[in-house]
C-alpha cells in the first residue's frame, strides 16, 4: 500500500469511528433552512397548485394508457435512461447502451470507461430497489436516505469511493451510508457543520413526512434542494436527491416509472443549477416570506421542477402514443425481415404484445400460421434481437425496449451514442 493510500485509508477508518457527539458543531439552529415549504399565503402558490394538479392528470392518464406489459418494459428502458441524465448532470456520461452492456456483465477494458459503468449499474440497482417499493414511506427518513447512499456506494469501485477536497487537495475514502465528519463548500453555500446534520435530517424528516399526496407533489421541489442544502454526505448528495426524488414521486403519483424527471433536469442544467443556487440566498426583503432564506428562490424552483415533471410526462406520452410506436416498431421488424436477421412474421409478434401487454407462448403457431417449430424459431430470433422477453421458457412473451434499438423506435429518448 503506497503512502497516499495508507492516508485515505486512515481517514476513512476515523470517518468510520467518529463518534457524531464529538463532530465539530457551530450549533446552527434548524431554523437556518426555513421556509421548508411554499406557505398558504404566498403569491405562487396557486399557480403551483394548479401545476400540480395538471401533472397528476397527465401522470395518471399516461399511466393508464400501457398495457401492463408495456408499462414494466418502457420502466426497464426509463431506468437505463434515468441512470444516464443523473449520472450526466454529475458530468459522467456513460450511454444507455454501454449501460445496458454492464448490465449483461460486458465491461469495457478501458478502466475508467469500466469504473463509469459499474457507477451506471449501481444506480440502476438502487431505483429497482426503490421502484419495488424498497424505500416505500421513508424516502425522507435520515435512514431511508443513508441507505440509498450506502446501497449506491457498496456497488461502486474503490476509485469512485475517492473524495478530493478541493482547497486542499486532501484525499479521503468516501464511506458509503456514513454522514460527512468535516465542513464542505459548495459553490458559495458553505454547509451546516458536520455535528448539526442529525438535528437538521430529523427536522426534514419532521417537516416532510406524512404530507398528503398534493401536498408531497408541491413539496417536492424543496425537499430536493434542502437535503442538497444540508449535504449530508461526502459525496453522491445530488444522485441521492433525485433518486429521493423518483421514490417521492414514484408514491404521491404512481408514475410506474415510466418517465423520469432526471432527463428535464439534465437537459436544463444550467437553469437547474442556477435555479438551486438561488435557492440557498438569504431572503431579500420583508415580500419574501418570512424564513431566513428566499421563498421567492424557492418558488422560482419548485416552478421549475413541477414544469419539468410535466414537459417529461407529455414527452414521453406523445413518444409512446400507441399507434406511432406500433408504426415505429413494425417498420423496423419489416426492414430486418427484408435484411434477413428476422425471419417473416416476426412482426405479428410484436403487434400481438403492443396491443395486449403480453402473449401465451401456445398461442404464437396460431397467431402466425406456423408449425409449433417453426413458431419457436421466430420467437428465438426476436429473444436474440432483445426485444422480447419472458420469465421462462413457458412464461409469456413480453416486449422489451433495448437501448441498442431506442433511437428508432423512441426517437429523442436519449442522444445518439457517439
Amino acid at each position: 500500500m503506497s503512502d497516499r493510500e495508507a492516508a485515505e485509508e486512515a481517514a476513512t477508518e476515523a470517518a468510520k469511528n467518529e463518534d457524531t457527539d464529538t463532530l465539530a458543531d457551530r450549533g446552527e439552529q434548524v431554523s437556518l433552512m426555513e421556509p421548508m415549504r411554499i406557505s398558504e399565503t404566498s403569491r405562487h402558490r396557486e399557480g403551483l397548485a394548479d401545476l400540480a394538479v395538471d401533472l397528476v392528470a397527465h401522470a395518471a392518464g399516461f399511466r393508464r394508457s400501457l398495457p401492463e406489459g408495456v408499462l414494466t418494459a418502457l420502466a426497464d428502458l426509463v431506468r437505463a435512461m434515468n441512470c444516464y441524465y443523473s449520472n450526466l448532470i454529475e458530468g459522467h456520461d456513460t450511454h444507455p447502451v454501454d449501460i445496458e452492456r454492464a448490465l449483461q456483465e460486458d465491461y469495457s477494458a478501458n478502466t475508467e470507461k469500466r469504473n463509469l459503468q459499474l457507477e451506471a449499474r449501481a444506480h440502476i440497482a438502487v431505483q429497482q430497489w426503490i421502484d419495488g417499493g424498497g424505500l416505500s414511506g421513508r424516502a425522507l427518513t435520515p435512514e431511508g436516505i443513508r441507505e440509498v447512499h450506502k446501497r449506491f456506494g457498496e456497488l461502486l469501485p474503490a476509485e469512485l469511493l475517492r473524495v478530493e477536497e478541493s482547497e486542499t487537495g486532501e484525499r479521503m475514502r468516501m464511506v458509503p451510508g456514513a454522514l460527512r465528519s468535516r465542513d464542505v463548500r459548495v459553490g458559495q453555500h458553505i454547509a451546516i457543520s458536520p455535528g448539526a446534520l442529525p438535528r437538521f435530517l430529523d427536522r426534514f424528516e419532521q417537516t416532510y413526512s406524512g404530507l398528503g399526496k398534493a401536498e408531497s407533489i408541491i413539496a417536492a421541489a424543496a425537499t430536493h434542494h434542502r437535503l442538497l442544502w444540508i449535504h449530508p454526505f461526502l459525496d453522491g448528495n445530488g444522485r441521492v436527491a433525485r433518486l429521493m426524488s423518483h421514490a417521492i414521486l414514484l408514491e404521491a403519483l404512481d408514475t410506474g416509472g415510466v418517465w423520469s424527471v432526471a432527463r428535464g433536469l439534465a437537459r436544463n442544467v444550467r437553469s437547474y443549477k442556477s435555479l438551486l443556487a438561488a435557492c440557498d440566498l438569504p431572503r431579500r426583503n420583508d415580500l419574501d416570506g418570512r424564513g431566513h432564506l428566499s421563498e421567492e428562490g424557492l418558488a422560482a424552483f419548485t416552478h421549475f421542477f413541477l414544469e419539468t415533471c410535466l414537459d417529461q410526462v407529455k414527452f414521453m406520452e406523445e413518444l409512446v402514443q400507441p399507434r406511432r410506436l406500433r408504426d415505429r416498431i413494425l417498420l423496423w421488424s419489416e426492414e430486418e425481415v427484408r435484411a434477413d436477421t428476422l425471419p417473416p412474421k416476426a412482426g405479428r409478434i410484436l403487434e400481438a404484445i403492443l396491443y395486449r401487454g403480453e402473449l401465451p407462448r401456445g398461442e404464437v403457431p396460431e397467431l402466425l400460421g406456423a408449425s409449433e417449430r417453426n413458431a419457436r424459431r421466430i420467437v428465438a430470433a426476436l429473444a436474440e434481437h432483445g426485444v422480447i422477453v419472458s420469465e421462462n421458457t413457458r412464461a409469456p412473451l413480453r416486449l422489451a425496449f433495448p437501448a441498442k434499438l431506442a433511437s428508432r423506435w423512441m426517437p429523442g429518448l436519449f442522444p445518439e451514442q457517439g
